[in-house]
């Protein structure tokens, strides 16, 4: 059993940066991917970024290219989500999820960290 638990969250500016971690134990498939989703006020829950364990084959949400940065350090069993010109409409629970198929579909996903939460005012 994955689990995954994520840390990092925080109250920022608009305009500044934050870096999320998920601490990864139980993984012993090398080829899973981790992804970020986040879930706003009021909205479902959303697609952010992913990347395969093995390769970094890595996938953005167009809301967040250009801005975020997913990357995994396989030593340290961590992903990590880099944060840049944060906006207010970022402000949302982030969650590590790791699931066997390279998808955005939040349903294909079987492990999940209990989130962090993310606010950015401005």
């Amino acid at each position: 059993q994955v689990q995954l638990v994520e840390s990092g969250g925080g109250l920022v500016q608009a305009g500044d940066s934050l870096r999320l971690s998920c601490a990864i134990s139980g993984l012993t498939f090398s080829s899973y991917v981790l992804a970020w989703f986040r879930q706003a006020p009021g909205k479902e829950r959303e697609f952010v970024a992913r990347i395969t364990w093995n390769f970094g084959y890595i996938f953005y949400a167009d809301s967040v290219k250009g801005r975020f940065t997913i990357s995994r350090d396989i030593a340290g069993n961590t992903v990590y989500l880099q944060m840049n010109s944060l906006k207010p409409e970022d402000t949302a629970i982030y969650y590590c999820a790791g699931g066997r198929t390279g998808t955005s579909q939040m349903r294909l996903y079987d492990s999940w960290g209990q989130g962090t939460q993310v606010t950015v005012f401005s």
